[in-house]
């Protein structure tokens, strides 16, 4: 017998209609031309030697760990995480992690809200694994971990797919992968990444490799230059600056 998909499947959205395009005069060609004359004049002023891999090995490291199911998370990611990368996601390389607990039997996980929350971790991989962009994934997290409580129920992921740009049935496929091995063995190398980090607290965020900030029991903590998306992000453009030699 064939094994059923772990998330129903629902019929394809119907496709929004685009507004018709306003004609391109000359004039628009002309100035167009002209403006991005301008902005690539000024982008390789005294920058003969402009080097496409440095600005990628520039970006700073920012990683948050997570449970599905905690209100930590969603406060963390909607007061600072989601406002900080509204701002500078181009300075920035982005990971989400979990935090849950390996177990031998079936080289499993435990989550610490149960099940419920292990699949919701999952979803949010697979999310991260078929869109790798953060402003897609994340924003889906961000619309998952607002009714945390309901996750994992079909209306919240759809709702959040669609909302998102995100195709139902991808991440129905990623979840029911090889009987769901696929997903459980993404959700068991994000567990083991953040305790080998020794990260235990939902919601944990690290800067550069170190632990920057986190927030327990509604609560900030450990957060000696501010907890405030203008903190972080003045780090970030600090963080950024020296790493492509910019500083004074």
């Amino acid at each position: 017998m064939e094994k059923a998909p772990l998330l129903p499947q629902t019929d394809d959205d119907a496709m929004s209609r685009r507004p018709t395009p306003k004609r391109f005069s000359r004039f628009h060609a002309a100035a167009f031309a002209i403006i991005f004359g301008l902005f690539w004049l000024a982008r390789t002023w005294d920058c003969e030697h402009y080097d496409e891999g440095a600005e990628t090995s520039a970006k700073v490291p920012l990683e948050v760990h997570i449970m599905s199911k905690c209100p930590d998370a969603r406060d963390c990611l909607q007061y600072l995480v989601i406002p900080t990368m509204a701002n500078v996601s181009d300075k920035i390389d982005f990971r989400l992690s979990f935090i849950g607990k390996t177990t031998e039997e079936d080289d499993g996980v435990q989550c610490k809200h149960g099940q419920t929350e292990c699949l919701g971790n999952i979803l949010e991989l697979c999310a991260a694994s078929e869109y790798p962009d953060p402003k897609i994934y994340l924003g889906f997290t961000m619309c998952l971990e607002r009714d945390y409580k309901m996750i994992p129920k079909k209306a919240l992921i759809e709702d959040c797919a669609l909302e998102h740009g995100i195709d139902f049935d991808k991440l129905n496929d990623c979840l029911s992968k090889d009987d769901g091995a696929y997903g459980m063995g993404m959700l068991r190398d994000s567990v083991t990444r953040s305790a080998e980090l020794n990260v235990n607290t939902s919601c944990t965020i690290r800067l550069d490799n170190k632990t920057r900030c986190t927030i327990n029991d509604g609560e900030w903590v450990d957060c000696p230059d501010g907890h405030k998306p203008d903190d972080l992000i003045r780090d970030i453009n600090r963080l950024y600056d020296e790493a492509k030699g910019w500083t004074d």
